[in-house]
């Protein structure tokens, strides 16, 4: 339940989802712990960050998880934690801890695949092959893709101010962050945060994507269609009409 407290005029307000669920607590200890660790000694920064090149030369498969744990700074680590509170725990509530659990790893790690598979194309702008990429703004991603799945007409305040629906901000971020993918690079890992949501959405739809299933829906589909078409009704027409159809 929401903390709530209540106004002199009896109207009850709230702030943000309540309590700190199970996943995102340990979340949110391991992500703030590990960070200040990196404050204590660099080399931790050093070697938990996605660099393509040491991951496909160096064979340091670590990378591609341990990247989300580790932040540029305190406000960095602080947005992607505000950001997995407010949209993480009532997606948490309504999965459940196990669920939720999966569907974070799965949108973090998706998000470095896909920096890693575009690092190998020839000329992708950016330099993504020697590219250093660290916090876990992918999964957060992809946290905030199923949030408006779920629940498309919830409000936020876009810019802190103006009040949109969850839904037309995640287009929003989405097509800012496919525009700057292809940029020259501005420090932000874009092309990570688009990873992010491809990998939430492929893992939340996935198992409608069968192409054997589809293929024998649409045929059945198809078949009712047909023989709904033998039993339809048609208004008007005289009474001894042969050719007019009855239900």
């Amino acid at each position: 339940m929401r903390g709530r407290y209540s106004s002199p005029s009896g109207i009850a307000y709230s702030f943000g989802p309540g309590p700190l669920t199970p996943a995102v607590k340990i979340l949110v200890i391991a992500n703030v712990a590990i960070f200040l660790l990196t404050w204590v000694s660099r080399v931790v920064l050093e070697y938990t960050g996605l660099v393509p090149v040491a991951v496909f030369q160096g064979f340091e498969l670590w990378r591609p998880v341990t990247y989300m744990f580790v932040h540029g700074g305190p406000f960095h680590l602080l947005f992607n934690m505000l950001s997995l509170w407010m949209f993480g725990v009532e997606l948490e509530r309504t999965w459940g801890t196990k669920y939720f659990t999966k569907y974070y790893f799965a949108c973090g790690i998706g998000a470095a695949a896909t920096t890693l598979v575009l690092s190998l194309i020839p000329g992708f702008p950016g330099n993504l092959y020697t590219s250093f990429t660290i916090g876990a703004s992918g999964a957060v991603y992809g946290i905030l893709l199923a949030y408006a799945l779920y629940f498309p007409h919830r409000q936020l305040a876009f810019m802190m101010v103006f009040p949109i629906a969850v839904k037309y901000y995640v287009m929003i971020v989405g097509g800012i962050a496919l525009l700057m993918s292809t940029g020259t690079g501005d420090g932000v890992a874009h092309t990570t945060h688009l990873g992010g949501l491809l990998a939430g959405y492929l893992y939340l739809k996935g198992g409608r994507l069968h192409l054997l299933s589809e293929i024998q829906y649409r045929y059945l589909k198809w078949r009712i269609n047909r023989s709904r078409r033998r039993f339809d009704v048609y208004t008007g027409g005289r009474a001894d009409d042969v050719n007019r159809r009855v239900h």
